[in-house]
């Protein structure tokens, strides 16, 4: 998921978006069984960084096709306030982990009052 969608969508957000200004965008990946959400923001921190904020999580296909909502409810492609959707902390930390690494993250992940975890990297428009 990370090399796959959320990467890509970080390099677009920083390339579209005016500095100074926070930005976000959701983005999902996955088939029949299930799909991976991921809630991403991109700030810029300082000259040449970019801090970003990643909260995952999972709807599980089966289950919306069961309760009789296929598709699955919009509210659960959103996380609160908004919908429905909890983050999922083991997934959000393996993904900002694999993104931290192919990024080159400056810090460590660290938690948000959103439950959201950011990380720093340096910027790259390659």
């Amino acid at each position: 998921m990370a090399r796959a969608v959320v990467e890509p969508a970080v390099l677009k957000l920083v390339r579209q978006y005016p500095r100074g200004r926070s930005f976000a965008t959701t983005v999902t990946f996955g088939g029949d069984d299930f799909t991976m959400c991921a809630h991403i923001r991109a700030q810029w921190a300082a000259p040449g960084q970019v801090q970003i904020a990643l909260a995952c999580w999972v709807i599980n296909m089966d289950t919306a096709r069961y309760l009789g909502d296929n598709p699955p409810a919009r509210e659960e492609m959103r996380l609160l306030p908004e919908g429905t959707a909890e983050w999922d902390e083991e997934l959000t930390s393996r993904v900002i982990g694999h993104l931290a690494a192919r990024m080159n993250a400056l810090t460590p992940a660290l938690p948000t009052t959103d439950e959201h975890l950011t990380i720093t990297v340096p910027l790259v428009l390659t």
